[in-house]
């Protein structure tokens, strides 16, 4: 004789407790005999036909897990309810609402809420079952009563295309590619020594892509035992920039961000790119068909190219100062394709948001009636000592001029001889990075002239020093 004589309680689903209530209606049964029927007790059967209304709006609403048991309140409900509410206006715009969209918009409502909370994965899927959501196939709620349809001379204008207007200004991006002759000098041009890079940011100035660069090198030697995730630009062995691979990663940084944004782009390039399948989150805009311009103003690509030609022109004074009886020659021979990427993202990060955004509204690219007022000797970069303005502005865009003729060492995938006469380079140990730190301390203690330097040094540091313990 078994001693455990205890019933296992029997819960009901949504979709078994209007089965109740249907039998209730249309049948002469008893409660009690209702509760048999479903193996639960009498007292259950009491408890819906007392909830007999909540239940059937539930029912009724489309949202409600029908199979769900116990209708525990969640203790964010109203964050709850405001996430559901709005998922149906989302899908009723017809967006691609994704899980990442769903708890950037979680979390943005808390703030607004003033709750401390911090959506997870576990949360997500439990509210998901909560009001029945899930990501299949896109549905479009239907209204009660469908508007009439517009006269036929309408139709155009039902369905208007997407513009500026429909984007706030830190969603709107341009982006130009920029040929880049990386170790120029004044009077010395090969072809060679060119890159592409893309550019993009925000018309407010406040978000800046990460660089695109193209070059002519499948693996530079330079690049010999550099962690790729650790390089301050993407480089792609091609002058032609891949734009399939680079929209597709832009779509899948703003997924993962929750954003709609928009990427203006020349009319013939939208078109060309519109049908790209997989673009989710960016929604390419054409600018004007007369437009032959690219949509990332020209006064922030004059910027960058200033800030880099300044850059160089320091890095190459240096290295003459350093070595004494270098050539100018041989130092630009020494500038390699990874020492450009980190002076191209350098002078990009130099690129300040107040010109930019100054020259997205001259331009007409983003909302506003008149530009913001920009010192134009602080925003660009200063004309190198030995060079005056006029000859600065021109070394700027040494690029439109026409190449010269020799056959470069570059283009046969061999680099720098003076550096690579003796193969690799041995890769810098721990204990070279820290000797290195004490070198470049004790240099700052016997040069420099106030304790500023010291304040950037501390900071290099510490990164250092960290990295060697891991």
């Amino acid at each position: 004789m078994e001693l455990n004589t205890k019933k296992k309680l029997h819960a009901l689903s949504l979709a078994e407790k209007i089965q109740v209530l249907e039998l209730l209606d249309e049948s002469k049964m008893s409660q009690s005999e209702v509760a048999r029927r479903f193996q639960v007790s009498q007292p259950q059967i009491s408890r819906i036909c007392k909830n007999k209304e909540k239940l059937l709006a539930d029912w009724c609403s489309g949202t409600a897990n029908h199979e769900r048991k116990r209708k525990r309140e969640s203790k964010y409900s109203g964050i709850d309810e405001a996430l559901l509410c709005w998922y149906h206006i989302a899908r009723a715009k017809a967006w691609d609402v994704t899980g990442p969209m769903l708890l950037h918009k979680a979390k943005e409502l808390a703030d607004i809420m003033g709750q401390d909370f911090v959506p997870s994965i576990g949360w997500l899927v439990r509210w998901k079952r909560r009001n029945n959501v899930g990501f299949g196939a896109r549905q479009v709620l239907v209204p009660l009563f469908p508007p009439e349809p517009p006269p036929p001379g309408l139709l155009s204008q039902v369905q208007p295309p997407l513009s500026l207007k429909d984007f706030s200004p830190e969603d709107v991006f341009g982006c130009a590619e920029v040929p880049l002759l990386y170790r120029a000098v004044p009077g010395r041009v090969l072809a060679c020594d060119r890159l592409q890079v893309l550019l993009c940011a925000n018309s407010r100035g406040t978000e800046k892509r990460r660089v695109f660069v193209g070059g002519l090198q499948a693996a530079p030697r330079c690049f010999f035992g550099v962690n790729s995730e650790a390089l301050p630009a993407s480089y792609h062995p091609d002058l032609a920039i891949p734009w399939s691979e680079w929209l597709a990663q832009f779509d899948q940084d703003m997924g993962q961000q929750g954003r709609q944004v928009a990427l203006l782009l020349a009319a013939g390039v939208a078109e060309e790119w519109a049908s790209l399948p997989g673009l989710h989150h960016v929604r390419l805009l054409p600018l004007s068909a007369s437009s032959t311009t690219p949509s990332l103003p020209g006064s922030v690509v004059l910027a960058f190219k200033a800030h880099y030609r300044h850059r160089l022109l320091s890095k190459l004074a240096a290295m003459q100062r350093g070595r004494k009886g270098t050539s100018l020659a041989d130092a630009r021979a020494n500038i390699t394709v990874l020492d450009a990427l980190h002076m191209v993202a350098a002078a990009w990060a130099k690129v300040s948001p107040q010109l930019i955004l100054s020259s997205f509204i001259h331009e007409g690219l983003a909302p506003g009636k008149t530009a913001p007022s920009l010192n134009k000797d602080t925003e660009m970069s200063p004309v190198p000592s030995g060079l005056s303005q006029e000859e600065f502005s021109h070394f700027v865009d040494l690029e439109d001029e026409d190449p010269g003729p020799r056959v470069c060492k570059e283009e046969t995938g061999t680099e720098d001889i003076g550096r690579e006469e003796d193969g690799f380079e041995s890769l810098p140990t721990k204990a070279d990075a820290l000797r290195a730190l004490c070198t470049l301390r004790r240099w700052l203690e016997c040069n420099s002239t106030s304790p500023e330097p010291f304040e950037k040094f501390y900071d290099c540091e510490v990164e250092v020093e960290q990295l060697c313990c891991l």
